[in-house]
């Protein structure tokens, strides 16, 4: 078995594989307050409720954006995991080029949803995660990482939204009845959720222009199920798409007489 844990900015993602697929997947809030310590406890709490020893990882693969975190969460498997995590950084195998002006400026969750898009549907794609930021991002038919764009985030632009303004109140996100809201809530919830349906749709366009006519739209992250219900341009929703990458990056970076043996 294979523990993924991906740090985000907001949230961290967590699966156990076990060969044939996730058996277990969860989201925590990401806290750089909370020590290793903390982490830790949390960790095995998880993987004791699923049933998951420590003895039956063969290995744990963590990719961070979030620096702060990277450290107490590698001390955390250390100490309560018992496995010195693979960490995506910059001289990693990839099964990738990347084609950017600054390689080690990609965040590692950007790179494990390439290696996770070639290895599974192949290129042209366009991989368009919604997180804290809302990232697209560019595979060639090759399956080389070209480059993407970054836009902040529904929860970010809500909050900014509410914060700047003396009289719109804060709202929850989500699909409102119509794209014309008949109050102020169902207002900013229809310019946040179409506006940003819009946004997808004409980043796509503009992407499908550069890679091809082919290109496939794979939508991850929280919400992608929702975005996908709203266009047809997206063709796949996978959630765990960035932990399907950690997988494929630590099976490339396993040494071969272990991977042998593992069969």
């Amino acid at each position: 078995m294979l523990l993924a844990i991906d740090i985000g900015n907001t949230n961290i993602t967590l699966g156990v594989h076990d060969g044939q697929g996730w058996r277990h997947h969860w989201r925590i809030a990401t806290a750089a307050e909370r020590m290793p310590d903390e982490y830790g406890l949390q960790l095995r709490g998880l993987l004791d409720w699923a049933g998951v020893r420590p003895e039956d990882l063969e290995g744990v693969s963590l990719a961070s954006v979030v620096p702060p975190v990277t450290a107490k969460m590698m001390q955390a498997v250390q100490r309560y995991v018992g496995h010195t995590p693979f960490v995506v950084r910059a001289g990693v195998r990839t099964g990738i080029r990347i084609r950017y002006e600054e390689p080690k400026a990609v965040g590692a969750d950007r790179i494990a949803d390439a290696v996770a898009v070639k290895q599974q549907y192949g290129g042209p794609a366009c991989v368009v995660d919604f997180g804290t930021a809302i990232t697209f991002d560019a595979i060639t038919a090759e399956g080389d990482y070209l480059g993407g764009a970054i836009t902040p985030g529904l929860e970010v632009a809500a909050e900014a939204l509410f914060r700047r303004t003396a009289k719109l109140p804060k709202v929850e996100v989500r699909q409102p009845p119509s794209v014309v809201g008949r109050n102020t809530v169902q207002a900013i919830q229809a310019g946040l959720f179409y506006g940003y349906v819009a946004l997808v749709e004409g980043m796509v366009a503009r992407f499908r222009r550069l890679l091809g006519p082919e290109m496939k739209v794979i939508a991850t992250g929280g919400y992608a199920a929702r975005f996908a219900e709203a266009t047809p341009v997206i063709d796949i929703v996978n959630p765990w798409l960035t932990l399907d990458g950690l997988r494929w990056l630590w099976l490339l970076n396993r040494p071969k007489n272990e991977a042998q043996s593992a069969g």
